[in-house]
């Protein structure tokens, strides 16, 4: 696996608590993964989520989705934390496809599709995001046993297939009228886990 490379680190004070802030990037230099650690990384088998960046989220406040809600509650996390690591995966804007076609997919569930058929229809796929970084920025932090903060089975088979130690820790989302859509597609399309660690969508067939 290719090495990723330490860009710049500081000290972060920030409403939730206080991180050390790393920024990684490829082997041209660009930046790919910004780090937040409370307490030290290494050997102590911390709390990790790893964040897709959404500009409309996160920044704006967008009510399409739970990224924003969920960021704040990751942080809010891991500064309880002991030993707590949350990974911003700067390329994973629109789950991989960048903004304007985010904005492109936007425009087509307005006229009725789900987020994974509009990807479709704009011949992307429903989620182009690549995790390996984030296996190589804990790698390089010196992490092998991680606890993961998330409901996605994809992040919890990337990172076991880059050779950690996962265990899952379920994390909350957050529902407003704008995006019970967006959520019943995670839960039902994108095979999203439920608390008890089952498939929402495998449920329901079944059901």
């Amino acid at each position: 696996m290719p090495s990723t490379n330490l860009l710049a680190s500081c000290t972060l004070p920030t409403m939730y608590g206080d991180f050390a802030m790393h920024v990684f990037g490829d082997a041209e230099g660009q930046e790919e993964v910004v780090a937040l650690v409370h307490g030290t990384a290494g050997d102590t088998r911390p709390l990790v989520r790893l964040h897709s960046a959404c500009f409309t989220g996160d920044i704006l406040g967008s009510l399409r989705c739970d990224c924003g809600p969920q960021l704040t509650a990751a942080l809010q996390l891991m500064a309880k934390e002991p030993h707590g690591i949350l990974l911003y995966l700067t390329r994973h804007e629109g789950r991989g496809i960048g903004l304007a076609n985010k904005v492109k997919a936007y425009e087509l569930q307005e006229r009725g599709l789900d987020t994974v058929a509009a990807n479709v229809q704009l011949g992307l796929p429903a989620d182009a995001r690549d995790y390996t970084p984030a296996v190589r920025t804990l790698l390089q932090l010196g992490v092998r046993d991680v606890r993961l903060a998330t409901n996605n089975p994809q992040k919890i088979k990337a990172l076991a297939a880059g050779g950690l130690t996962v265990e899952r820790v379920p994390h909350g989302g957050f529902v407003n009228p704008h995006n019970t859509d967006y959520l019943r597609v995670k839960d039902i399309l994108m095979g999203h886990l439920d608390a008890a660690g089952t498939s929402v969508g495998d449920r329901e067939r079944a059901e």
